[in-house]
This record gives structure tokens, C-alpha cells and sequence, in this order.
């Protein structure tokens, strides 16, 4: 799983608001001399780098932790498109979104999904795995899925990957 256009929009948007604020820094400051503006900018993109890199280590390890629960299922299918989540609500500051797997197997199965958590930008902020387990055959079960961080504002889900074992 690929997640590089959503690091690339989330640098773009580091570097835009860096720029932006050079802009806003120039205009309005009462020291415009050039190495004034070049320390602000300075500073400004290492604060942009620091959260990049901030966005990066919350992605790999919320990743990492999920990929650890997927790797230790053998002989599971991928079922993604099985797999429907509700609206995605908060409680306690954390996430949660129902989820509901279909399962379209001649016997008795358990499903793994992977449930990735955004930002109204489209930005990831989170990842968990939840386990829908002894789904009837041709029946569908639920869980919650809950983030691991506090995450407000709005908040959308998407399912990440899904087997079914």
C-alpha cells in the first residue's frame, strides 16, 4: 500500500504555508533587510520540515503496528470491498466508525480490516486494526473501530484493507 501522494500533499502543503508566511513576514515586518527575511525563512521551513517529518512518524508507526496484526494472518483474502464503514463520530476525543463485514464464504469466517483515519484535507492521521470475528456464513457482523489518538475536527474514514480468514 502506497501512500505517497498523501506525504506529497501533506509537504506541499507544509512548504505553501511557509511561503505564505514569507510573504505575510515581508510585508509586515519593521526589520526588511534581506538577512532578516532570509533568517525567517530559515526558521519557517525547519518548522515546516519538523512537522513533516511529525506527519511521517505518525503515519509509519500507526502503519507499522497495523501491518504487524495483518502479518500474522496466513491464508487470509482480500475482501476490501466486503467491507462498508458508518459515519465516522467522536467520543472522548477519539474517532470511532462502525464497520460491517460481509461474509460471502460457504462457512463461518472472522475478518481483519484496516480502517484509516483522515482529516477534512484528506490528510492521514491514523490508522487501527479491528477484527470482525465469527461472521456467519452469507451473514455480516460489526465492530468499532476506534483511533488511537485524540482526533477532532472532521474526521472521515476509509477502509485501508480487509481480509477475511
Amino acid at each position: 500500500m502506497t501512500r505517497y501522494p498523501t506525504r506529497r500533499r501533506a509537504l506541499a502543503t507544509v512548504a505553501l504555508a511557509s511561503l505564505t508566511s514569507l510573504t505575510l513576514l515581508t510585508g509586515c515586518s519593521d526589520d526588511d533587510t534581506p538577512s532578516s527575511v532570509a533568517s525567517k525563512a530559515a526558521s519557517l521551513a525547519s518548522q515546516g520540515a519538523s512537522l513533516a517529518s511529525q506527519g511521517a512518524d505518525v503515519f509509519a508507526s500507526a502503519t507499522a503496528e497495523v501491518g504487524d496484526k495483518f502479518d500474522d494472518i496466513k491464508g487470509g483474502v482480500d475482501v476490501k470491498d466486503d467491507v462498508k464503514l458508518g459515519t465516522p463520530t467522536t467520543s472522548g476525543g477519539r474517532a470511532e466508525v462502525e464497520v460491517t463485514a460481509a461474509n460471502t464464504a460457504d462457512s463461518q469466517k472472522s475478518f481483519l480490516v484496516q480502517v484509516n483515519f483522515t482529516d477534512g484535507d484528506g490528510t492521514f492521521v491514523d490508522a487501527v486494526a479491528v477484527t470482525v470475528s465469527d461472521v456467519a456464513a452469507g451473514g455480516s457482523g460489526k465492530a468499532t473501530a476506534r483511533s488511537n489518538r485524540d482526533l477532532s475536527g472532521d474526521v472521515k474514514a476509509k477502509v485501508g484493507r480487509a481480509v477475511r480468514y
